[in-house]
């Protein structure tokens, strides 16, 4: 299917100059899929402080994913030093390559649907720095977000904003070697909606962060189908919602199988959400995951 086919059949508008955005992801060779785990997954761990039960840090994290059978890592940026020194980059570079880890992606939270200002501007320089940050590591892609749309202003406005900004970021990104991928998250969670945004965007260094979880279309396996050519990396929850908008678990047979049908290749993420304590639960994920691969 090409792109005109696939917009026609998405019921997406074409027109002038619309041609101009992302094509889906062309891969050469069969699927090839890797294991990385999410530093979120232990996010209350990584807030808890130093000496509570299971408290750990960022290079902890790290040292826990070396037990596993994983290929790398996501850290996430809500769980770093509230001052990030080179020296701390660079250990946590090295902590991950000696244990040999990848650093598969990075998480950063933004908001880009607002209007041109100064509020915008300090977005841009908080995703500009996190760019910095995770260039020193060896990261080759950033999870982003388009945030909700801001009170009093329309849907359709903030999606440009949101364009534009996206379009404005990956300029800085792509200087330095890294794609900046939008996640299905807040108003985006609607897969007509998130491609409405993602055919929109015109740069190479622009992709999309599925995440399974977060769809709210009727048929999660459908939109994340839809939506998966588009992708540069791949987060997996352990639950979907289902048509009536209830978590139930998922099929992450069938996540996988698409993935593989679609030639995806690239890390698979597992971003664990779920009640049950992290540190028992994701080691059987994980190895599910992998048998799965």
């Amino acid at each position: 299917m090409n792109r005109r086919q696939f917009l026609s059949k998405s019921g997406v508008v074409l027109t002038a100059g619309s041609l101009s955005a992302i094509e889906p992801i062309q891969r050469i060779g069969k699927p090839k899929l890797r294991l990385s785990v999410s530093a979120y997954s232990f996010r209350k761990q990584l807030m808890a402080k130093p000496g509570a039960p299971g408290a750990m840090d960022m290079l902890g994290f790290i040292d826990w994913a070396a037990t596993q059978d994983l290929d790398a890592v996501e850290p996430t940026s809500y769980f770093f030093p509230k001052k990030i020194t080179p020296p701390f980059l660079a250990e946590l570079k090295r902590r991950a390559y000696l244990h040999g880890l990848d650093i598969s992606s990075g998480a950063i939270r933004n908001v880009f649907t607002l209007p041109d200002g100064p509020e915008i501007e300090k977005w841009h320089t908080h995703v500009n720095t996190w760019v910095d940050h995770y260039n020193a590591i060896g990261c080759p892609v950033i999870r982003v977000f388009a945030g909700r749309a801001p009170k009093g202003i329309p849907e359709k406005t903030a999606i440009e904003n949101a364009v534009r900004n996206l379009e404005k970021a990956c300029r800085y990104a792509g200087e330095k070697g890294i794609m900046l991928a939008l996640e299905n998250h807040d108003f985006l969670m609607d897969s007509n909606r998130l491609m409405e945004v993602v055919q929109r965007v015109n740069s190479p260094w622009f992709a999309v962060n599925l995440d399974s979880g977060n769809f709210a279309d009727k048929d999660v396996y459908q939109a994340f189908e839809k939506v998966a050519p588009y992708a540069a990396t791949v987060q997996l929850k352990v639950s979907v919602r289902n048509p009536s908008g209830i978590k139930v678990p998922a099929d992450l047979s069938r996540f996988i199988k698409i993935l593989k049908k679609t030639s995806y290749r690239g890390y698979v993420v597992l971003e664990y959400e779920a009640a049950e304590d992290p540190f028992r639960a994701m080691p059987k994920y994980l190895k599910q995951l992998r048998e799965l691969l």
